[in-house]
């Protein structure tokens, strides 16, 4: 029987993980989330996970050792899942919004145009060691959005906590045309790659 961690805070995530039947513990990261300027979006994102990974990993065995040298954990099953996601226009990474303002500009950057959703993720199984680190895109296409609505949105404080400035699970979904690529990535994880490498370390979903 696997035991499942997500290495998050994210209430999101862990909704994502237990919509499919997967019951998770959480876990939050302290990592230094500082980005490579000599990667790309996508391999910043599995470097991100991976190091959410191996923190995660890292203060459980901490942890059992100040438990008991007979580490109670280190004999289940453990898995660890991670993951990290970018929201890329133009190749720009664009981050949570500083204030209202900068909100405004990143939808005025977004109506009309697609930008990319990157989720990289990391499967540890700590056991073995054995290590999966993958990242998925989803194109996102935003209808033409007028400046009444941008502002209208801004006003209900959602965009402020959002990486790009928006959440399509919640009332931003009215501005999304059109998606190419697995829409749950969109949310935080691409739960048809995930389950897919979870079957190599032996998860069973049903």
């Amino acid at each position: 029987m696997n035991k499942i961690i997500l290495a998050s805070s994210s209430v999101r995530r862990k909704a994502l993980l237990n919509q499919i039947g997967l019951s998770v513990e959480t876990i939050k990261p302290e990592i230094d989330e500082k980005l490579n300027p000599r990667l790309k979006p996508r391999g910043n994102a599995e470097q991100l996970s991976l190091a959410k990974v191996n923190a995660v990993a890292q203060k459980l065995k901490d942890d059992n050792l100040k438990i008991s040298k007979a580490s109670k954990i280190m004999n289940e099953d453990v898995i660890i899942i991670a993951a990290d996601t970018f929201i890329v226009f133009n190749g720009e990474i664009l981050g949570k919004p500083i204030d209202k303002k900068d909100a405004k500009k990143t939808l005025l950057k977004l109506s009309g145009k697609s930008h990319s959703v990157i989720t990289g993720f990391t499967i540890l199984e700590m056991n073995s060691h054995k290590t999966i680190t993958k990242s998925v895109v989803t194109k996102v296409f935003f209808r033409k959005i007028s400046l009444k609505e941008i502002d209208a949105y801004i006003k209900t404080g959602e965009p402020m906590n959002k990486a790009g400035s928006y959440g399509m699970q919640d009332l931003a979904a009215i501005f999304v045309e059109r998606i190419e690529g697995e829409p749950f990535n969109v949310v935080g994880l691409p739960l048809s790659a995930l389950t897919e490498e979870l079957k190599k370390f032996g998860v069973k979903l049903f």
